[in-house]
């Protein structure tokens, strides 16, 4: 079940404000990780993307519940938080979807050509805070 995001803060998720997600994670060993982490919204699911392997992958992968930090890249006093669950996950479209996001932060779908396998998580949100 999706959750409905609070009018106010929509502007948030929109490709136009290039806000970056804090995203955290539990670990193997049940310490907390987070890191910042490009993304896209599609009305429904935050979409992030990394690389098969990395600590993100492995952590998503292991255990399927993460939070989000949301700040406004101009007033970090103005944030959403999302806890949600993955959703999907494929390495289907996984360096397009990284060239896309580049193209959002960056202004050029040029992203680097890697030796590894990228792989696109969706995140459904389930709780988000502030509820208004």
């Amino acid at each position: 079940m999706s959750v409905e995001i609070p009018e106010r803060l929509k502007y948030l998720l929109k490709w136009e404000t290039k806000a970056f997600a804090f995203l955290a994670l539990t670990l193997k060993d049940n310490a907390p990780h987070v890191t910042p982490i490009w993304f896209d919204w599609d009305g429904t699911h935050i979409i992030l993307n990394t690389a098969r392997g990395r600590v993100k992958d492995k952590a998503m992968k292991r255990r399927a519940q993460i939070a989000l930090a949301i700040p406004d890249p101009k007033n970090p006093y103005t944030y959403l938080t999302l806890r949600g669950t993955v959703a999907h996950e494929t390495e289907d479209g996984g360096y397009e979807q990284i060239c896309k996001l580049n193209e959002k932060y960056h202004g050029t779908r040029d992203y680097p050509k890697r030796i590894e396998v990228r792989v696109t998580y969706k995140i459904l949100p389930e709780q988000v805070y502030p509820k208004k």
